[in-house]
């Protein structure tokens, strides 16, 4: 009895032992639940919502935990940066800073005069906003390196933009050039008048708009207009450009010359004018052009000469006045630049206009043109921050952007934005601060109070050379090619935005950019990816059939991830294409002989947040899959997801135990109440 006893003893341990194993074994196969952790209030989540769209950088984490006085010093840097970099300026920073802003001064001083006539508006306004907006970005911007100023795509939309919406009345005539002093009659005074009110009414509305993105932080919104849309539109720009400069470079007058931009237009103005070409000054201009393009290229080769583009527009410029004053090619046909009424910037205040059509016009003018001035000058910015590895505040630069136009438009300056071909020879040069700008503008003043007689005999076709010089560089033939190969729809946004500045017009072109720009972005929200998964041999990894097709699907189990959120605008299409995906995988399935699918995974990893709409897009989905005797189950929803999940009542009405953490525990606990021979 008592051998049976032990050997009964022994069985009961034994059997309490293989208990235990089993019991082990069940917790390890076991699959974890999916957490649903203790939802915020929601006030909390409001707070982070709003937290994370409008200050994602946290602009007040450096005043935490500071005392009174540190924290009126951080403002102050953060307000006027000179206050932080001035601690730590040194004597040598000070010659390269006056080197560099004498460089991009003798740079920018011919091309203000080009850029002012493209913008409409006679040569010395170019030079006003070379002197005070760069002084006011000196004292508010980030950047070391942007050089300030005029710029060649903001002048001829301005310019496009204000006489499309001011035309010229037959009274003044087709002899009425806004860009001369030149009297013609009364009523062309009077149109020169409001043409120049408009253009800084306009001034004045870029810089509240582009001080109002940056203040209220809403600097994404310029994110709208893709990188591929820029390079389209920089380089149909920069071509309308060059071909407008065929009338200086030829001599053809402005009463004959159309005021379109278009290339057809253009071209018909070219051709249809021939007996007015002036072979001196095509001589002229096609020469001093292929010098600037030798000097540009000479630059290119050895990065050392920096300088010698830099000097060559302001060289060709005094070098073409000294042979027109010594040769008097002017009387010949050679038209020049004529007086230039040179003074400190004069007020410009009493010309705004607040009322009526003029008002209309000049916001809509100033919030395009702010536009792409903003998108130019912070993409600037941020390119060559990114070089010497420090970083740009963008919602810090739109407020100094908008402000030094703000000032500006009351300064008699159109608006101004930063300048690549400028900033980059800013940045050879090694200028260490924005002083640079400042040695600009005082090169600048000097021009406005004793030398701008120097310019009245400076040739126009040296203007028109030295400007499609300086546009050239906006064509990234190089950049398309790329957007080409990688993205065919961000090359459609290239060539529409291109096409559309290059036949239309320049306004139009850019409402291409946006449209197409935003047109995307729909068609990705609205399309979004899915993907059918399969194991990855010899692992528990499930990946992309497509992008792996070595891995294999699960007999009897369809695998689906959804890369996007599900929003009303797409929660549709989403029900759609994955009951698409049952009825196509499943008739390759019967193909080849396998069970038809008795489950559906849907990996949620991707799914960053859920709406109302996307909810009941998976509850007809379940039960479409019920109809079909199919269970539906979830892979690692997200935080946000699995608590609209469960407040819907969708977790309880699918069950909480077809939540899992991974595809591969779902597959394992769908394997194990797969049903053979059905």
């Amino acid at each position: 009895m008592r051998t049976h006893k032990v050997s009964n003893a022994a069985e009961e341990a034994s059997a309490d032992g293989d208990e235990a194993a089993v019991g082990a074994e069940d917790l390890r196969r076991r699959p974890m639940q999916v957490g649903i952790p203790e939802k915020e209030s929601s006030l909390k989540g409001l707070e982070l919502a709003v937290r994370e769209t409008f200050f994602p950088d946290n602009p007040l984490r450096p005043f935490k935990d500071q005392s009174r006085s540190r924290r009126l010093l951080l403002g102050l840097d953060y307000i006027f940066p000179p206050f932080q970099w001035t601690r730590t300026y040194k004597l040598s920073y000070l010659k390269d800073d006056i080197i560099a802003g004498l460089t991009i001064g003798s740079l920018c001083i011919p091309q203000d005069i080009g850029y002012s006539k493209l913008a409409g508006l006679p040569p010395v306004y170019g030079l006003y906003t070379s002197f005070v907006p760069p002084l006011i970005y000196a004292l508010l911007g980030v950047s070391r390196e942007i050089a300030i100023g005029p710029v060649a795509v903001v002048s001829i939309l301005v310019g496009t933009l204000a006489s499309h919406e001011l035309p010229l009345p037959d009274a003044a005539t087709n002899k009425c050039d806004t860009s001369s002093l030149k009297y013609i009659n009364d009523a062309c005074s009077h149109y020169r008048e409001s043409y120049l009110a408009l253009v800084f009414t306009a001034t004045f509305f870029a810089g509240v708009f582009q001080a109002a993105l940056g203040l209220f932080r809403l600097g994404f919104i310029i994110d709208f207009l893709s990188h591929a849309a820029i390079i389209g539109f920089m380089g149909g720009a920069a071509i309308t450009i060059a071909l407008q400069q065929l009338k200086g470079l030829l001599g053809i007058s402005t009463a004959s010359f159309t005021r379109k931009t278009d290339i057809v237009s253009v071209l018909r103005s070219v051709f249809g004018n021939v007996d007015e070409w002036n072979l001196q000054t095509a001589l002229i201009g096609l020469f001093f052009l292929g010098f600037l393009l030798l000097c540009k290229y000479i630059g290119k080769k050895n990065k050392k000469l920096f300088w010698v583009p830099a000097i060559a527009p302001l060289t060709s410029v005094i070098i073409s006045t000294l042979f027109v004053t010594i040769t008097h090619v002017d009387k010949h046909g050679v038209a020049i630049v004529g007086p230039i009424d040179g003074k400190i910037n004069p007020s410009s205040v009493g010309q705004f206009v607040f009322h009526g059509e003029t008002l209309k016009k000049a916001v809509l003018i100033g919030f395009e043109a702010g536009l792409i001035a903003l998108t130019e000058g912070v993409a600037i910015g941020r390119t060559f921050a990114s070089l010497k590895n420090y970083h740009i505040d963008g919602n810090k630069e739109m407020i100094a952007f908008g402000t030094m136009n703000i000032v500006g438009s009351c300064t008699s300056c159109y608006v101004a934005t930063g300048s690549f071909s400028r900033s980059a020879v800013n940045h050879s040069a090694a200028s260490k601060t924005p002083v640079s700008n400042v040695v600009m503008s005082m090169m600048v003043l000097i021009v406005l109070l004793a030398a701008t007689r120097l310019f009245h005999n400076t040739p126009n076709c040296i203007l028109a050379s030295i400007i499609i010089n300086a546009v050239l560089s906006l064509i990234d033939v190089h950049a398309a090619i790329t957007v080409f190969k990688v993205d065919k729809l961000d090359y459609i946004t290239l060539m529409g935005a291109f096409l559309g500045v290059l036949f239309i017009s320049v306004e139009i072109g850019l409402l291409i950019a946006v449209s197409l720009s935003v047109a995307k972005i729909l068609l990705q929200v609205t399309r979004p990816h899915t993907a059918v998964l399969g194991r990855i041999p010899e692992t528990n990894i499930y990946r992309n059939v497509e992008q792996y097709p070595d891995s294999t699907r699960i007999p009897g189990i369809l695998i689906i991830r959804i890369d996007s959120a599900i929003y009303f605008s797409n929660s549709n299409y989403i029900r759609e294409r994955i009951l698409r995906w049952l009825d196509d995988e499943g008739d390759q399935m019967k193909n080849e002989n396998c069970l038809p699918f008795q489950f559906l995974i849907i990996e949620m990893s991707p799914v960053t947040n859920i709406d109302t709409t996307g909810i009941l897009s998976l509850e007809d989905l379940h039960k479409a899959l019920q109809k079909r005797k199919i269970q539906l189950a979830f892979a690692n929803p997200g935080t946000k997801v699995i608590h609209k999940l469960n407040d819907a009542g969708f977790v309880r009405e699918v069950g909480t135990d077809w939540f899992f953490l991974t595809v591969g525990e779902a597959v394992e606990v769908c394997s194990r109440h797969m049903t053979f021979g059905v």
